[in-house]
């Protein structure tokens, strides 16, 4: 077998000689080193090689594997499923003389599952393990459990561009082989900061404009090459497709990459050009590793990628489009430089660049973990610390997967797998949606649970002209799968998504020996109910819906019949905090009642309404925070509606509350008496009141139900009750703080207390002729501050030392208001004179 001449050639006498004398190595190859072609076919003549033994190749994507095995079954001249052959789902092309299977990297874990011993394979290769998907990291660590207790002669290989190989091998105890690259210089362009501040800033806005623009102007400085432009997702790459059709030149040919496009298609855009002809290919992350593009000289790299984001707090996994890791970036980049010198333009600045962090997060670290947590059960670990992880499961993840796992009843409360949870582990669908077919059939439904189960691993079947998301309501795909017509105007299905949905359908139908019967759209909202029961939501305004946890997501009501009320959400797009349903069908109130009768309780819910100003008193069926019925409830509890109240009252404030002038002094009093003996008086500040108010006004809410009732609340004695001293504190209170003052014309005046500090009293300066000191409060120790005012009642002079305002400030004032107030008594002796309330003559 003649390899070919790629970089990787010169380090295979290492890893060869390493995997003879260790059963773990780490292999560390640059991108177009051949490690991913080359390794696979050179290990077939080993020492260690049992004449039949079988080596697995492992990829993170269906289109790397089905590439890969084609191109090394090219090298050996065969076709592919000879010698080298692949397993993918829903496809395989493997033989019984097959001794190379490329495959995704779950595959691996349904093969240790079912063989821990794996008879026959003599090698696993973990390529591009950089990408730490969470099936490459679950099937690493059953790899090495199997390898430390049955087989000890399964060599295990990781092979990686980008990852810390130091730290790789250090963990695995492995040494490390290195390797060259078949790398160009590759030029990198950055755009200029005013160019990304004017195309917007979130991804869509910048996406939709730069990249065709961007692809236009290379395409024009560049006389040869052909462009690999990376994109986050199928509505990015439809949209660039569409503003790049009829503008470039009419021997450009425009290619979408992903892996759900039909195997021709996915050919047509790895081939080289037809001579004269050059080439744009329009990529998601799917380009970045283990494919060769011939042809490809530039790169055009919109900086973003689609991952999805597992929020623990609130259970949700929600798609974002986040921006690329630095190390993406450059094996991106790198794309360029595979077959000759490169130019990547990347559509950031060069300053968001250095901001961008060095790799993203592993999956393990971020992702829903249920497909893990059972795997684990069914490989007999309940502790994951038993086995070996680069990066451990998250605790919390990790019990929140186990609890939904239990919800739907994959395993029991202990954590043992259950006979529906290693059902669900074999239909090779993720535990909810394999729970969504078996229950599904068990319901009547089981051809349209197979649809949707696989329309819901796929790409969404459905487009608007203008990129826009479609209408989320599932009944539609199910329509168009059915018919393969658009299910509404202006939609627009797409036909090899459909081809694939059917083809996927059928293969479940099959493991599960399901009947094709025509498809049931109105059945959506059921079986998304099983598979999602923790995403059933209820109507609650015309743009929103509340989760039966209690979280909220938009879903508009332009997109249903009005007067739906429940829903279930089988897909949230959208920041965790700001979830949207990007698919979602209504469901029944009497399919939620008899599916979920266990989960259904009644509750007393008595809580005031502050809109209607009054205590509302419910009986409710709920289904967590849904709400399936309700009825009055005429005689809540008494402690009930006084909590309500208390409730209200705490929500709408002090101010709520009938603050009569009484009711204020009385207030203002004990605020002054507070700072004067805190230790022996109640602190009366807004805080306190409302934290206390159970027990100072408690005792007088019975009876209250409505705004009116409060309004007759007596604040006064609610305040005095509250006293511990009781009758003889309220004396002490008196004495203290007297309400009111009686001055030497007679008067009784209120005294003003609304500065604790400094109690007033404002008296008209003709009724203190003839006093001499200040009065005094808090039993003789707080001078009172005097408000003199005019006749009129207009203050003339503030004093906290009358005697001295006899003697010194009184004439100044005297003058002034003689002048104004002529027929009142302005006195030379004010201590002598007499006091009034009301006009007298001067004498004489």
């Amino acid at each position: 077998m003649r390899l070919p001449d790629l970089p990787i050639r010169a380090a295979l006498p290492e890893l060869l000689a390493t995997l003879a004398a260790t059963n773990c190595a780490v292999l560390q190859a640059p991108p177009g080193a051949g490690k991913t072609t080359v390794v696979p076919l050179a290990l077939l003549e080993a020492t260690w090689m049992p004449p039949a033994g079988r080596i697995i190749v492992l990829e993170p994507r269906r289109l790397a594997a089905r590439a890969a095995a084609t191109r090394m079954a090219s090298l050996l001249g065969e076709a592919v499923g000879q010698t080298v052959g692949y397993r993918v789902r829903l496809e395989s092309r493997i033989s019984a003389q097959t001794r190379i299977e490329v495959a995704t990297e779950v595959i691996l874990t349904r093969m240790l599952q079912d063989d821990p011993a794996l008879e026959g394979v003599a090698a696993v290769l973990f390529d591009e393990f950089h990408e730490r998907s969470l099936q490459a990291d679950l099937g690493l660590a059953l790899a090495l459990d199997a390898q430390a207790v049955l087989r000890p002669d399964l060599r295990l290989l990781i092979m990686s561009a980008t990852l810390d190989a130091e730290r790789l091998g250090s963990w695995l105890g492995a040494p490390v082989v290195r390797s060259a690259g078949l790398h160009y210089a590759v030029t990198t362009q950055y755009l200029s900061p005013a160019r990304v501040a004017a195309a917007g800033r979130r991804p869509s806005e910048r996406l939709a404009d730069l990249t065709p623009a961007v692809i236009r102007e290379v395409l024009a400085q560049h006389a040869t090459g052909d462009v690999l432009a990376f994109l986050p997702g199928l509505a990015d790459q439809r949209r660039t497709a569409e503003r790049l059709a009829g503008v470039v030149a009419a021997t450009t040919d425009i290619h979408v990459l992903h892996g759900e496009l039909p195997a021709e298609q996915q050919d047509a855009a790895l081939r080289p050009a037809p001579p004269g002809r050059r080439k744009v290919v329009l990529a998601t992350s799917i380009a970045e590793t283990s494919l060769t593009i011939e042809g490809v000289q530039i790169v055009v790299d919109g900086g973003y990628a689609r991952v999805p984001q597992f929020e623990p707090r609130t259970g949700l996994t929600t798609l974002a489009t986040v921006p690329v890791s630095q190390a993406a970036a450059d094996q991106r980049r790198g794309r360029a430089g595979r077959l000759g010198p490169g130019t990547c333009y990347r559509l950031w600045t060069e300053a968001e660049h250095a901001l961008r962090p060095a790799y993203l997060p592993p999956e393990i670290l971020t992702a829903d973990l249920s497909t893990l947590a059972l795997e684990l059960a069914l490989w007999g670990t309940h502790d994951p610390a038993a086995l070996r992880w680069l990066d451990a499961p998250p605790g919390p993840a990790l019990a929140q997967a186990r609890e939904l796992l239990a919800r739907l009843g994959a395993l029991t409360a202990e954590g043992q797998p259950t006979a529906h949870g290693r059902q669900l582990a074999g239909l090779g669908l993720v535990p909810r949606l394999g729970h969504l077919v078996i229950k599904g059939k068990e319901v009547g439904h089981g051809a349209t649970a197979c649809a949707l189960a696989a329309l819901l691993t796929e790409r969404d079947i459905l487009r608007l002209p203008d990129g826009t998301p479609p209408p989320p309501d599932l009944r539609l795909r199910l329509e168009a799968l059915s018919t393969g017509r658009a299910p509404l105007p202006g939609l627009i299905p797409d036909a090899g998504a459909v081809r694939r949905v059917r083809e996927a359908a059928a293969v479940l139908r099959n493991r599960t020996h399901i009947r094709d019967t025509p498809l049931e759209p109105d059945a959506a909202g059921l079986l998304a109910a099983l598979a999602y029961p923790d995403r059933l939501a209820q109507r609650e305004t015309a743009e929103r819906v509340r989760l039966i946890t209690g979280q909220r997501a938009a879903l508009p009501a332009e997109h249903y019949s009005q007067g739906i009320p429940f829903f279930a959400i089988a897909h949230l797009d959208g920041p965790p905090h700001a979830p949207r349903a990007a698919l979602a069908a209504p469901v029944e109130r009497e399919e939620l009642e008899q599916h979920f009768a266990g989960l259904i309780e009644t509750v007393e819910e008595v809580r005031w309404d502050a809109s209607a100003g009054r205590v509302v008193a419910r009986r409710i069926r709920r289904l967590g925070a849904l709400a399936l019925s309700e009825s009055p409830l005429t005689q809540p509890a008494t402690t009930a509606v006084a909590a309500a109240v208390l409730e209200g009252l705490r929500l709408g404030g002090l101010a709520r509350l009938p603050w009569t002038d009484e009711a204020r002094q009385l207030r203002d009093r004990l605020a002054f008496v507070h700072h004067l003996q805190p230790a022996e008086w109640p602190d009366v500040s807004d805080e306190t009141l409302l934290t206390e108010l159970l027990g100072w006004l408690g005792p007088y809410l019975e009876g209250v139900r409505n705004a009116a009732d409060i309004n007759r609340l007596p604040l006064v004695e609610a305040l005095l009750h509250w006293l511990p001293g009781g009758w003889a504190q309220r004396q002490e209170l008196d004495r203290l703080a007297p309400s009111h003052w009686q001055v030497p014309s007679g008067s009784t005046i209120a005294l003003d207390y609304a500065n604790p500090a400094a109690p007033a009293l404002a008296v008209r300066l003709q009724e203190v002729f003839g006093l001499l000191d200040t009065p005094l409060v808090g039993g003789g120790r707080v001078p009172l501050t005097l408000h003199l005012l005019s006749p009129a009642r207009r203050p003339v002079q503030v004093t906290r030392d009358l005697r001295s305002f006899w003697t010194t400030g009184y004439f100044d004032v005297r003058k002034d208001l003689r002048g104004r107030y002529p027929k009142h008594h302005w006195p030379d002796n004010p201590l002598e004179a007499p006091a009034t309330r009301g006009t007298k003559k001067r004498p004489g």
